[in-house]
């Protein structure tokens, strides 16, 4: 080997991401990207957030209505055009519809200005919506993108049907956060996490826990998340006249693993989702789910193998697959081992390598001999633009 190729410097990798400011699935995964690329000495990582803090003596602006979202996203602009020369390849987060106009496509449109390379993360289940019917800032704009990551074969089904070419990486679960039991006997003590917006249909959850309720008057249930029709769903739990309900409001990234082990059952009435993170967190510490076939769903889980599936707005469906698993604790059991063991899938050991092949196929004059040769990389300094988290 060459001393010149021995010596090429580290793939430079700006991500473009939601900050922990921003609750979610998209900047919890950002922080799992960010944390197992800075452990690779072949690559220098960089971090820009979606929604940056302004600075110090005009930071007031983000408490004005309207204002803080024009000031947010000029300085997020003016950040990217300080930054973004500075890299090889900007590695872009999106959501759908707003999200995606705002928070994605100025990134890639300078990455294109500068003769960066971009790769576009697309991690929204509304896609088909967003495609379908945003034509010309959606695809277009797109295929400005040198490629288009996305986290599950349904969403690469779906983006090839409008002639956008995908590839799927899966989101990543750090299984060594969460504990795994077994739950022998199984309680009735049910959690969902969903955000309370009309998408997650929450109170198909709320109807089902009424029928359970039924069977076992001691159930209980947490609702671990908010959103704007949290004031409808409370009252329709009143309505409903259920008992031991708790609406507690969200719940920071770092606590959701003590959700998860108190929980004993989980309900998710979801009408349209990609790769949901919280599925995959169940999956890591043995909570049984009970899901809706919603868009992707059923390409990480399946009905009757590591997981127990209905049609989506069938609340008696979702109540009585509950009261099946509390009713056959073995084949609760038998549900979570495998759930457990098809987890693996979404680790970073699994995960690292697709990520490193797609950036040396963008970069490959700046390829190391660190990279291509390494299988088990060691820890690094993160580059001082992480510490903006």
């Amino acid at each position: 080997m060459s001393e010149a190729r021995l010596n090429k410097k580290p793939i430079r990798v700006l991500i473009a991401a939601p900050s922990l400011d921003i609750l979610g699935g998209q900047s919890r995964q950002a922080v799992r990207l960010r944390e197992g690329l800075s452990s690779e000495p072949s690559l220098q990582v960089g971090f820009i957030p979606h929604n940056p803090r302004l600075p110090f003596p005009v930071r007031w602006l983000q408490r004005i209505k309207y204002v803080r979202t024009i000031a947010t996203a000029l300085y997020y602009v003016l950040s990217l055009l300080f930054t973004v020369p500075r890299y090889d390849v900007v590695h872009i987060f999106s959501a759908s519809y707003y999200s995606y106009l705002f928070c994605a496509v100025p990134p890639i449109l300078i990455a294109k200005l500068f003769g960066k390379r971009s790769i576009l993360n697309y991690r929204s289940g509304e896609a088909e919506d967003h495609l379908q019917n945003w034509r010309l800032t959606a695809r277009p704009l797109m295929r400005l993108a040198d490629v288009i990551v996305v986290p599950s074969g349904y969403l690469v089904d779906l983006f090839g049907r409008f002639d956008l070419p995908a590839r799927a990486i899966y989101n990543l679960v750090e299984l060594d956060r969460f504990t795994y039991r077994e739950r022998r006997p199984l309680k009735p003590i049910f959690l969902t996490s969903r955000l309370l917006e009309p998408l997650y249909n929450v109170g198909c959850v709320l109807r089902a826990f009424a029928l359970i309720q039924k069977e076992y008057p001691e159930a209980e249930l947490t609702v671990a998340a908010d959103g704007w029709m949290r004031a409808e769903l409370e009252q329709l739990a009143v309505d409903l006249n259920l008992k031991a309900t708790r609406f507690i409001g969200r719940v920071p990234f770092d606590q959701m693993p003590a959700m998860y082990d108190a929980a004993e059952i989980y309900l998710t009435a979801t009408n349209l989702d990609n790769m949901p993170a919280s599925i995959t967190e169940c999956m890591a510490c043995g909570v049984p789910v009970v899901t809706t076939d919603a868009g992707g769903i059923p390409y990480i889980v399946k009905h009757e193998e590591s997981c127990l599936m209905i049609a989506k707005d069938d609340h008696a469906g979702m109540a009585q697959a509950a009261i099946r698993l509390l009713r056959d604790n073995d084949l609760a059991v038998r549900l979570t081992e495998r759930a457990r063991a098809d987890s693996a899938k979404f680790t970073w050991k699994s995960v690292r390598a697709e990520w490193i092949k797609l950036y040396q196929e963008l970069v490959p004059d700046r390829v190391s001999q660190a990279a291509t040769e390494s299988n088990s990389p060691s820890r690094t300094q993160p580059s001082e633009s992480s510490a903006r988290l």
